[in-house]
Parts: structure tokens; C-alpha cells; sequence
């Protein structure tokens, strides 16, 4: 296991186990995640790579058959199809799946995990009794958070291209990398999040408030335009809907260079603050 790699490997940290990061130290528990996942990763394959297909080919096809011939014109399904306009329901809907799926998958990959090392084995502990120091469990983490993420958004990527439902051209490529941010908007904070719980009670309503409306309200299926409008700027503050916007213009070729800026910069924000968030729990939870 990561936490028992020789001390020869990596430099020492103080005893409180608050060091400077060490990349030795975060590729150990990087390790630790991929050697953990190598025993687990048949639990994860229909969320990876069976549920693009079973989505697209039901919503994107299946209901997109409706949506592109304006059924329900002058309701929902006439604006959702004039927003869709000539490329069809799949290829708006798919890049808008990539992104919700990272932030799915993100949240999950950020909370039980998170709790069962942090409380249940106390895997975190034991690395800290190495070399290893806080702030290395921490980008160890996130950093397999981001490879998580990164086969998530490549197998919708690759199921996108078997369809035929990408536009854009070779810059679609940058819709993993998007997808990967955005998915790590949820699991910086989420994990810090978990880091102060000592029971999973709190999980079920982060899911259930937060993860479950952003997915169907964010501009996955339909335009924001048509929530309420006192929902609309509620919309337009969350990252699944920056990253939804942003993975679609790439997609379909619409993207323009400064909107598709204003996107990205607000998702690296949101990291960022998770990530100082991450910092701060974990050193409580771990260093006594």
C-alpha cells in the first residue's frame, strides 16, 4: 500500500504531519488511489462507459426525435428544439451529459471514499505515520480525482465521436479537460466537506439538494432560459452550468474566445476555493 512506501522514496515531514508538498509524497497516495481502484473498478463501469450510451441513445435519440421535430411548439419542446437548431437533440445534449456526469461523478468520488479514509480505515492516518504530510494526501487526492474524471469525460467523449455528434473540429479535444475541471469544482469542496463529518447522514442531502437539481436544471437537457425566471441566476452561478455551456460551444463549434474565458476562469475559481478548503479540513481532521 501507498502508506507503507519507504521513507528512502520521500522526504521527511515534520511530526505534526504540516509539511511543504513533496512530489514523491503526493505520487504515493496517488498510488495508494490507483492500487485501491485496481481492486474496485468493476464497480464503476456502468457510470463510465455503459451510461453514455444508455443516455444518449434514450434521451439524445429517443426523446431527441420529439425535440427535433418541434413537438410542443410554442411550450418547452418548440423553444428547446429552436435552441437546438440544425445539429439535433443528441449533439446539444451530449456535451451538456459530459459535464453533468464529471460533476456526478466528482461529488461521489468526494464523499464516501473521502469518509472511509478519513474515519472507517484511517488510511489517511497511517500515511501520515510516513513521510507522507497533509498537504501530499491532499493533492494525492485531487489528483486522482482528475484521472477519475479524465476516463469519465474520454469514454463520453469517444462514444460522441461513434454517433457522429461532435462539430467542433479538433478543438472538441478541450471538452475533457473542461469536463475534468468540472467535476473537480465539486470535489475539492465536497471532500473538504467531508473531512469535518463523522457520519455519512450529511451526504445523502448533499445528493439530493445539490448534485440532483444541478444535474437536470443547469442546461443539461434544455436552455436555462426556460426555468423561471428567478431560477435563472440561480442557474447561472453554478459551475455545472459554466461547465455545460462551455463543453457545448466546443462541441458544437460555436465557441467564442472571451465568453469560453469567463467560464473557465469562474470554474478555476471555484477549484481553487476547494481546494483552500481541502487544505484547512483535512489539516483538522488529521493533525491532533
Amino acid at each position: 500500500m501507498a502508506e507503507s512506501v519507504a521513507a528512502g522514496r520521500i522526504r521527511a515531514a515534520p511530526p505534526s504531519g504540516v509539511g511543504r508538498l513533496s512530489l514523491s509524497a503526493t505520487l504515493a497516495v496517488l498510488e495508494y488511489c490507483a492500487l485501491n481502484y485496481r481492486r474496485n473498478w468493476r464497480g464503476t463501469l456502468f457510470m463510465t462507459f455503459f451510461s453514455p450510451v444508455l443516455f444518449l441513445g434514450a434521451m439524445g435519440f429517443g426523446l431527441g426525435s420529439f425535440v427535433n421535430t418541434g413537438s410542443g411548439a410554442g411550450g418547452a419542446g418548440g423553444a428547446t428544439a429552436a435552441a437546438v437548431g440544425a445539429v439535433g437533440y443528441a449533439a446539444f445534449l451530449a456535451p451538456g451529459l459530459l459535464a453533468a456526469t464529471c460533476m456526478q461523478t466528482g461529488a461521489f468520488e468526494a464523499t464516501y471514499p473521502i469518509m472511509a479514509r478519513l474515519v472507517w480505515t484511517k488510511v489517511y492516518h497511517a500515511m501520515l505515520a510516513t513521510p507522507i504530510a497533509v498537504i501530499d494526501v491532499v493533492a494525492g487526492q485531487l489528483g486522482w480525482f482528475a484521472i477519475r474524471l479524465a476516463l469519465v469525460a474520454l469514454a463520453y467523449f469517444v462514444v460522441m465521436i461513434a454517433f457522429g455528434l461532435v462539430h467542433g473540429g479538433p478543438i472538441a479535444l478541450l471538452i475533457i479537460p473542461i469536463g475534468v475541471l468540472t467535476g473537480l469544482c465539486f470535489s475539492a469542496p465536497i471532500a473538504a466537506f467531508a473531512a469535518t463529518q463523522h457520519n455519512d447522514n450529511g451526504f445523502a442531502l448533499i445528493f439530493r439538494f445539490l448534485v440532483t437539481p444541478l444535474f437536470l436544471f443547469s442546461g443539461t437537457f434544455f436552455p436555462i432560459e426556460q426555468l423561471p425566471a428567478f431560477l435563472q441566476p440561480v442557474a447561472l452561478i453554478t459551475p455545472t452550468y459554466h461547465g455545460v455551456a462551455v463543453t457545448r460551444d466546443l462541441t458544437l463549434g460555436t465557441a467564442a474566445l472571451g465568453p469560453s474565458l469567463l467560464h473557465v476562469g469562474y470554474l478555476v475559481a471555484i477549484f481553487i476555493a476547494g481546494v483552500v478548503a481541502c487544505r484547512l479540513t483535512f489539516t483538522r481532521a488529521l493533525v491532533k
